[in-house]
C-alpha cells in the first residue's frame, strides 16, 4: 500500500483483544512495507559500518606505499558513500510510508467503529478518549510500526559487524563481540521505570487538557458567575503537575541517553588499549587497529535505534490499549439484522414504557426525567441499551432490521446535535428522500437570521448556502445551532422523526413559529417530540405523559393540564409546595355565589379588599 492509494478499500478486522495484539496485527498487515524498509535499512547501515574497513585498508595501503590499493580503496569508499545516500533516501521513504499507512488504517477502523456504534459510543467511552485515540494515539502507533523495521535492520547490522570483526581480527573482535551486547542491553533495567514515569506524565497531561477544554467550553458561564480565576488557578496547578511529571520523565530518559554515550565510550577505550598492546606486540597492523577502532565508533549509529524502539514501545503501549478498548466495543444488536424485509411502516411502540406513537401523526412525549427521555429517544431510534427492549415499527422489531434499514426508517436528533465544519450546503447534503427542499426546511426551522449571520461572517460568500460553518458551529449561538440541526433533520425527511428537546435554546416567539412549520412540513409523516414546552405540546395531535418510566396519561395538552396534576407540575415547573397549596385551595374553596352578592354585610368584603389595596400601594 502506497500513500497515493489511501484510503484502504477494506482496512481489515483488527485483533483488539489487547494492546500488544493490536500492535502485532498492525505490523503484520504492513509486512510488505516492513520488508522494503528492512532491506533499505540493511543497505544503509551496512554501508555506514563498511566505511571503517575502507579507512583501515586505505591507511594500510599508505603505510605499505601501494598506490593501486589506495586507489581501489578510494573506489570502495565512493561506492559505500553512494550506497549510504541511496539507502538512507529510500529507507526514509519506506519508513514514512509505513507510518502514514498504519495510522490511516487505524483511523479508518476507528471511523468505521464510530459509525457502527452510533450514539452508543460516547455512552460507553468518554468523548475525550475517542478524540485522543483518533489523534495522538494513532500517531504513536504509526511511529512504533515504522520503527520496528529500522530497529531490525540496525540489530542485524550490529550482528554482521561483530561477525565481520571476529573474522577480520579475532583478537580485537572478541572484545567487541562481548562488549556490544552489554552496551545494547544495559538500559533494559531502566525501561520499566521510564515507562511508568511517561505514563504518569500522559495521565496528568490528559487531565490538564480535559480541564482546559471544559474551561473553554464553559467560558461564558464562568464569566457570568465570576469563576474564571478559580478555574485559572486549577489549570495552573494542573499544568505545574504536568511540568513536574515531564521533568521526572525526562530525567530518566536522559540517564538512558547518557548510558548510550558512556558505555560505547568505555568500550572504545578498552578496544584502543587492547589494540595498542597488540600493535606493540606486532600481532596486528596499524590499519587493522584503525579499522576496529572506526568500526566500534561507527556502530554507535545503529545502536541508537535500540533506545528509539524502547521509547516507541513505551509510548505506544498505552495508546494501543486505548485503541483496542475502543475497537473491541460491539453493538448489542446485529448490524446485518436477522430479518430480511422491506422498510416497515406503521405505529411505533416501545414495550419498556408502553408508549404507542400513531403513524402519520404529531405526537409529543413529556418526561419529568431528562435521562429517561434520552434513553427513550435511543430506544426509539433502534439503539436499545440492553437486549429485549427493541422498539416495534409496524410490528417489526428494529433490532431485527439491518442497521441501514433502521436508520432509514427512524431518525433521532438528540438534545445536543453536532454541526460539522464546512459550508451550509455540505451540512444539508445528507441522505434524504428528496421530497423536502433545503429552502423549505430552513424556513420551517426559522433559520432566516442564521443565514444572515453566516453571510456576515463569511468574507467571500454572498450565497448563504456557500457560507462556511466553523468547527461544531462555535461561531453561532446555541439556538442558531439547534435550528440548523433541526433543518438538517427535516431535509432528511425520514418516515419517523424523533426530536429530543429541539427548541430548548430558542425564544418563545421563534418556538411557536417552529412548531407551526414543523407540523406543516411533517404532514403525513410520523413525528415524535420529547419536550415539556407548552407551545409545542399545544400543537401536538396527541400528548403522552410518562411518569416513572411508564405511560401515565394520554390526551391533548389542554385536557391534561386540567385533569393530570403530575403533568401540570412538569409542564409548568411547579414545586411540591405549590402543588400542595393548589390542591388545598381546590378542596377548601367554597362554592361560587349565585346571582348578585349580598352587600349588606360590608365588613367581610372590606376586609378582603384591604390586602389588595396594600398590594397596589406597594406596587
Amino acid at each position: 500500500m502506497q500513500i497515493q492509494d489511501l484510503p484502504y478499500s477494506d482496512p481489515g478486522v483488527p485483533d483488539a483483544r489487547s494492546g500488544p495484539r493490536l500492535l502485532w496485527w498492525l505490523g503484520r498487515n504492513q509486512l510488505g512495507g516492513q520488508c522494503r524498509a528492512l532491506l533499505w535499512g540493511m543497505l544503509h547501515f551496512a554501508s555506514v559500518c563498511a566505511l571503517p574497513f575502507c579507512v583501515g585498508l586505505a591507511v594500510q595501503a599508505a603505510v605499505d606505499r601501494s598506490p593501486r590499493r589506495l586507489a581501489l580503496t578510494g573506489g570502495l569508499m565512493l561506492l559505500c558513500g553512494t550506497a549510504i545516500a541511496v539507502g538512507d533516501t529510500f529507507l526514509h521513504r519506506a519508513a514514512v510510508t509505513n507510518w502514514i499507512t498504519a495510522a490511516a488504517r487505524l483511523q479508518q477502523l476507528l471511523a468505521r467503529k464510530a459509525a457502527y456504534l452510533g450514539s452508543a459510543l460516547t455512552r460507553r467511552v468518554a468523548a475525550g478518549e475517542v478524540v485522543t485515540v483518533s489523534t495522538g494515539d494513532v500517531e504513536k502507533l504509526g511511529w512504533f510500526v515504522e520503527a520496528v523495521s529500522r530497529f531490525t535492520a540496525a540489530a542485524l547490522t550490529v550482528v554482521v559487524v561483530c561477525v565481520a570483526l571476529l573474522v577480520y581480527q579475532p583478537a580485537l573482535g572478541v572484545v567487541v563481540a562481548l562488549g556490544l551486547p552489554v552496551v545494547a542491553l544495559a538500559v533494559l533495567p531502566l525501561l520499566p521505570r521510564a515507562t511508568s514515569r511517561a505514563d504518569v506524565q500522559r495521565e496528568k497531561a490528559g487531565r490538564a487538557t480535559e480541564l482546559a477544554s471544559d474551561t473553554v467550553a464553559g467560558l461564558r458561564v464562568l464569566r457570568g458567575i465570576g469563576g474564571e480565576d478559580l478555574f485559572l488557578d486549577r489549570y495552573r496547578r494542573a499544568s505545574q503537575e504536568v511540568r513536574h511529571a515531564a521533568v521526572r520523565s525526562a530525567r530518566m530518559w536522559s540517564v538512558i541517553s547518557a548510558l548510550q554515550v558512556l558505555l560505547p565510550g568505555l568500550l572504545l577505550i578498552v578496544v584502543v588499549l587492547r589494540g595498542v598492546q597488540l600493535a606493540r606486540e606486532g600481532r596486528i597492523t596499524v590499519g587493522e587497529l584503525v579499522t576496529v577502532y572506526s568500526a566500534v565508533m561507527i556502530v554507535n549509529y545503529p545502536l541508537r535505534h535500540f533506545v528509539e524502539i524502547a521509547m516507541a514501545y513505551s509510548f505506544s503501549r498505552p495508546s494501543a490499549q486505548r485503541a483496542a478498548r475502543v475497537l473491541s466495543l460491539e453493538r448489542l444488536t446485529d448490524i446485518e439484522g436477522s430479518r430480511a424485509t422491506e422498510l416497515p411502516g406503521g405505529d411505533l411502540f416501545d414495550p419498556a414504557t408502553g408508549l404507542c406513537v400513531p403513524a402519520h401523526g404529531f405526537t409529543a412525549v413529556v418526561c419529568g426525567d431528562p435521562d429517561l427521555a434520552g434513553r427513550l429517544a435511543d430506544r426509539l431510534g433502534g439503539h436499545a441499551p440492553e437486549p429485549g427492549l427493541s422498539v416495534l415499527l409496524g410490528g417489526v422489531p428494529l433490532d431485527e432490521l439491518s442497521l441501514d434499514q433502521a436508520r432509514t426508517a427512524v431518525l433521532v436528533q438528540d438534545k445536543d446535535p453536532v454541526l460539522l465544519s464546512g459550508t451550509l450546503r455540505e451540512l444539508l447534503d445528507v441522505p434524504a428522500s428528496g421530497t423536502v427542499r433545503a429552502e423549505d426546511a430552513l424556513a420551517a426551522a426559522q433559520c432566516a437570521d442564521v443565514l444572515d449571520a453566516l453571510v456576515q461572517g463569511s468574507l467571500d460568500a454572498s450565497d448563504p448556502m456557500d457560507a462556511r460553518i466553523t468547527e461544531r458551529g462555535r461561531s453561532l449561538s446555541g439556538g442558531q445551532r439547534q435550528r440548523l440541526a433541526l433543518a438538517r433533520s427535516l431535509v432528511a425527511d425520514p418516515e419517523v422523526l424523533v426530536l429530543d428537546e429541539p427548541t430548548s435554546a430558542v425564544d418563545s416567539h421563534t418556538e411557536a413559529r417552529i412548531a407551526d412549520g414543523l407540523r406543516r412540513l411533517r404532514s403525513g409523516r410520523t413525528t415524535v417530540v420529547l419536550t415539556s414546552s407548552p407551545l409545542l405540546l399545544d400543537r401536538a395531535d396527541e400528548v403522552v405523559f410518562l411518569h416513572e418510566g411508564e405511560v401515565a396519561a394520554t390526551g391533548r395538552h389542554r385536557e391534561l393540564i386540567g385533569t393530570e396534576p403530575r403533568y401540570r407540575a412538569v409542564v409548568t415547573r411547579e414545586t411540591e409546595d405549590e402543588q400542595c397549596q393548589a390542591a388545598a385551595m381546590e378542596t377548601a374553596a367554597p362554592p361560587p355565589p349565585q346571582g348578585r352578592p349580598d352587600l349588606s354585610e360590608g365588613a367581610p368584603l372590606l376586609g378582603a379588599l384591604e390586602p389588595l389595596e396594600e398590594i397596589e400601594e406597594s406596587a
